[in-house]
């Protein structure tokens, strides 16, 4: 390969991986510097130096229709793989009526809206409608995490958009194979619909048949663990490419449905194929991204004009809401939740892949206005995404679906005392949701009531699981100091420094001064760690809620137990629960009431005042 392929293949990867990183340090949505960082190089580069930075059609070739293609179908099985019927099942019917009658009342009006604002011919529309049909997780997942909405509409957002992606791909497909044989010389309805039928029939056969293949391999043991993901992506690009030979683009259909099929089989664990297939595609939407948006024309982004700016107002204004309130007849959601959800329809790398790969095809085709399809679709995507990005935390806020400072605890960690802990700050009214890679500790947790979630903290699909309306502070009561210091660094740019504790050092660690500069705010007690927290309550300990009065004030109470009750939490009369910390002031003497763990009965000092105890 020449040297110059080489390093333009590098500087793509550079930019990818740097605009991602800089959109999370920045706590900005990571499409809109991929874009930015894509433009710069590409056409502005362009047309202020007179050569590009960037030409992905001159780096790659003819390998850029089919690198495009397939990088598209790797995401769509990823997001395949996301899709649980159990976990679709529980969030009811508003997300299945927004996947299928809300998708049926964005496409026809978006379609509507592109065939009046542009002079372009109603089939290319109507793959314009379908193209904007798609939301994605890719964009909602962050911002929900940002936003942080209570009840009900957080879970169908995130639901929707995982959902949504692969329905409005296969809507994209066969509109797309619709209009090219729609543009072809002979070609009848009856063309079209032998093509629709063969996309289902060979993309849902064959990717049905390569998600049982692959489970049963798996689940027979008769691939090696260090293979199982090299297996699953060959398994993918094979069955990709082999479905395309049957009909063209129907290895979309395939890949979903294998990711589908794969994710909700019984024969195999596939928990660490969907770790891998997540990283790969964080990689793959850097570089899609880069490399889309480096090919975008100035000249073709101007003749969108302002018709593009209408059409993207047209899809905020009365496209989304028309979809949202037609899909949520007779729901139980508030009028202030379904505005909610009306504001909330961010378009991403689906949208911006699968136009582009249309727009190569029906360039090629000799397709009229084809491509325009790529730049309004772009337009949308950026239009889209700054303006819900900037302004749905505030619409948020001012419908009262999201808390402007929540004061609930996200707990990593859900073994016995965590599960104990969770129970006393549940008893205070507080929302509380754990966090752990172990099965019977979430087992536990659930059958006690508690919302927990299985997973690990430092992965991306955790993250998107959780529902983190009324979170706001973060407490890492794992037993690894290591696992509790990467807790805080991962929560510290969604929650802030000040709202993540971790359990104090063990004495070695603290001797060590280990990682003294990366841990969060230090819980409770300097001398009780984990291990000093656990023998206290295998000791009998519990976890108890005292009020404290004139008459017994926090002295009394320290003396009632021999200085040996350890303070965690307090609430005032202002109704905030108070987190105590190693470095923190301590709660007051009186007039609170404090959530301690305390020794057991036999060990209380009875010539001491009777202590005004609460719940348990």
């Amino acid at each position: 390969m020449p040297e110059s392929a080489v390093f333009g293949i590098a500087f793509v990867v550079v930019l990818g991986v740097s605009a991602q990183w800089a959109a999370w340090r920045l706590n900005l949505p990571s499409i809109l510097l991929l874009l930015v960082f894509g433009f710069v190089v590409g056409p502005l580069s362009g047309r202020v130096f007179g050569s590009t930075w960037l030409d992905p059609d001159h780096l790659f070739g003819p390998a850029l229709f089919p690198l495009v293609s397939l990088s598209v179908g790797l995401i769509l099985y990823e997001g395949g793989l996301t899709l649980k019927l159990r976990e679709l099942r529980e969030v009811g019917t508003v997300v299945r009526n927004l996947c299928l009658l809300g998708a049926l009342l964005t496409w026809l009006p978006a379609a509507l809206a592109a065939w009046l604002l542009f002079d372009i011919r109603i089939d290319l529309a109507l793959l314009i409608g379908a193209v904007v049909v798609v939301t994605g997780p890719t964009v909602i997942g962050p911002m929900l995490r940002h936003i942080r909405p209570a009840g009900a509409v957080g879970s169908i957002l995130k639901w929707e958009g995982i959902v949504i992606d692969p329905i409005g791909a296969l809507l994209s497909v066969l509109v797309f194979e619709a209009v090219l044989l729609g543009g072809s010389e002979g070609a009848s309805a009856s063309h079209v619909l032998v093509a629709i039928a063969k996309t289902i029939v060979f993309g849902g056969g064959l990717g049905v048949a390569a998600g049982y293949l692959l489970a049963l391999l798996i689940g027979r043991y008769w691939i090696p663990d260090f293979l199982q993901n090299a297996v699953s992506l060959m398994l993918v690009v094979a069955t990709f490419a082999i479905t395309n030979q049957f009909q063209e683009e129907a290895g979309l259909l395939a890949v979903t449905v294998m990711g589908f099929v794969l994710a909700n089989q019984r024969l195999a664990d596939v928990e660490h194929i969907v770790e891998f297939k997540e990283n790969l595609r964080v990689l793959l939407i850097s570089l899609l991204f880069i490399l889309l948006a480096s090919r975008l024309d100035i000249d073709d982004l101007l003749a969108v004009g302002w018709a593009g700016a209408g059409f993207v107002l047209v899809l905020v204004l009365l496209v989304r809401p028309l979809a949202v309130f037609g899909s949520t007849i007779g729901a139980r959601l508030t009028f202030r939740e379904r505005l909610f959800l009306s504001w909330m329809a961010p378009r991403g790398i689906v949208a911006a892949a699968v136009s582009s790969l249309f727009a190569i095809q029906l360039v090629e085709h000799a397709v009229p206005n084809a491509e325009m399809l790529s730049s309004l679709v772009f337009v949308t995507i950026i239009g889209t995404v700054t303006i819900y990005g900037l302004t749905a935390p505030l619409v948020a806020r001012q419908l009262g679906v999201a808390e402007a400072n929540p004061q609930g605890f996200l707990l990593v960690g859900a073994h016995d005392w965590a599960r104990a802990l969770a129970q006393a700050l549940k008893a205070q009214n507080v929302r509380v949701a754990l966090i752990d890679n172990n099965w019977n500790n979430i087992a536990a947790a659930r059958l006690e009531g508690l919302t927990a979630t299985h997973g690990s903290v430092l992965a991306e699909q955790t993250l998107e699981k959780l529902e983190m309306g009324g979170l706001g502070r973060m407490l890492a009561v794992t037993p690894n100091d290591w696992v509790n210091v990467l807790a805080v660094r991962r929560f510290t740019a969604l929650f802030g420094s000040a709202a993540c504790y971790q359990m104090p050092l063990t004495e070695t660690e603290r001797t060590r001064g280990t990682h003294r500069h990366l841990h969060g705010r230090l819980l409770f007690d300097q001398n009780v760690s984990y291990l000093g927290f656990e023998a206290r309550m295998r000791g009998g300990f519990s976890i108890k809620a005292t009020k404290l009065t004139e008459e017994f004030s926090l002295d009394d109470f320290r003396a009632r137990y021999g200085g040996r009750a350890i303070p965690l939490f307090w609430r005032g009369d202002g109704g905030r629960l108070h987190v105590v910390s190693v470095t923190g002031s301590g709660p007051p003497q009186t007039g609170i009431t404090l959530v301690s763990l305390v020794p057991p009965r036999a060990e209380v000092d009875p010539t001491s005042p009777p202590a005004d105890t609460g719940k348990e």
